[in-house]
């Protein structure tokens, strides 16, 4: 990691000033002065403009324009926190100006468009980072060296069961501010672009049906499912294959999605849904839900002959909230628990500083474009069983 005082602030522009913006994106590179400066914000709305640009003690450029802020020398990092639908569009366009980019998760919601930023990443002078920040948690790259040393593994779990995401926004301390001032054509176009991107996703890449089901459930994968399945893939590989699942909503309460993707149907909608993916030697349980129950259980739990692994995450929006990791195991016919909280340090910090370190230092981080395309390749495995295709 850089020294306590690095030896150069990196410019920041941050492209989308939504609620991630200003619940994690703000506050954390603000505190983090000495590493960013953010210098240019861009939305399409200038309500977020306003109250984002207020919140910084400089005086940031604004702009509605992408590329406005993409050529500008006044920017090293191209920060993209926008709306899922232009991840891939607004990678490309910082990369073509030959800037650095963090794209937040999913870095696309196709394969194609995720294959088009790795290929425009060759051909500039920036490189590509995804914002996969439970990855990058001190506690996780300690339990993957200690999943490593395990003799055996007999059966793992990736849980991610939480309740609605304004219940820990409204505690963030962070104040931010929801709007609704999007022009007709802007609401048009993010619409027409998911409606393209799920049809290419599940029909020609997946090969499955699309219908407004399977398309919710395509986006939660990329959502949700992105922190989970990208944890799973670093601590034990790529699946196999998926020997069972159980995509759907058993009642149908309440969607919050942090994307806000959806908000529909009746105010009350609960998703639950459980994909088991087999590996050579083993079964991993992959359970995942949203209700309405104000709680933040999401973990990735190893168990091997003599001793299990867990490394446990709180919601990411309340700063400060340790992650840790917790130890079960047989101590010579002793029943033994160790729980380990290795640092306060929140992942989003320890993920910019790795930010700061491809830009300044030319460090390649491991959450790479050709690392989530893995991702969306799991994605599609589930989708496949679970809409019967190929079986």
């Amino acid at each position: 990691m850089p020294a306590s005082t690095p030896s150069r602030v990196v410019n920041i522009g941050l492209l989308g000033c939504g609620e991630v913006a200003q619940v994690v994106y703000i506050p954390t590179l603000s505190l983090m002065s000495d590493w960013f400066r953010i210098t240019y914000l861009c939305d399409i709305s200038p309500a977020s403009l306003e109250h984002c640009a207020a919140k910084l003690n400089n005086v940031p450029a604004t702009t509605s324009n992408p590329t406005e802020l993409c050529k500008s020398d006044q920017v090293d990092v191209v920060v993209v926190v926008s709306s899922d639908e232009y991840h891939a569009s607004h990678a490309i366009l910082a990369l073509e100006h030959d800037k650095h980019v963090l794209v937040e998760k999913p870095v696309a919601l196709t394969r194609r468009d995720a294959l088009a930023i790795a290929e425009v990443e060759k051909r500039s002078r920036g490189r590509a980072m995804v914002a996969y920040m439970r990855r990058y948690a001190a506690p996780f790259e300690d339990a993957v060296r200690e999943i490593g040393g395990m003799d055996k593994i007999l059966y793992a779990r990736v849980r991610d069961i939480i309740g609605p995401n304004s219940h820990f926004v409204n505690q963030s301390g962070t104040f931010p501010k929801k709007v609704a001032d999007f022009s007709a054509a802007d609401t048009a176009d993010k619409d027409s672009r998911a409606k393209e991107m799920a049809e290419t996703a599940l029909k020609d890449e997946c090969g499955v049906h699309q219908s407004p089901e399977s398309t919710l459930m395509w986006r939660i994968f990329g959502g949700l499912g992105s922190h989970d399945l990208s944890l799973m893939r670093e601590a034990l590989g790529m699946p196999e294959k998926v020997v069972g699942s159980s995509l759907g909503f058993p009642f149908w309460k309440y969607v919050s999605l942090a994307t806000d993707l959806i908000e529909k149907n009746n105010a009350n909608e609960n998703t639950l849904y459980s994909v088991l993916y087999k590996y050579r030697n083993f079964t991993v349980s992959y359970e995942s839900g949203i209700d309405n129950v104000p709680r933040f259980d999401a973990h990735l739990e190893v168990y091997g002959t003599d001793r299990t692994v867990k490394v446990q995450y709180d919601t990411p929006y309340v700063k400060g909230l340790p992650v840790t990791m917790h130890i079960a195991e047989n101590a010579d016919g002793v029943y033994k628990e160790t729980t380990i909280r290795k640092s306060y340090e929140d992942p989003y910090t320890l993920e910019l500083k790795t930010l700061w370190e491809m830009v300044v230092d030319g460090k390649q981080p491991k959450t790479t474009v050709e690392d989530a395309l893995q991702d969306i390749e799991i994605f599609a495995m589930a989708m496949r069983h679970g809409y019967g295709v190929g079986h």
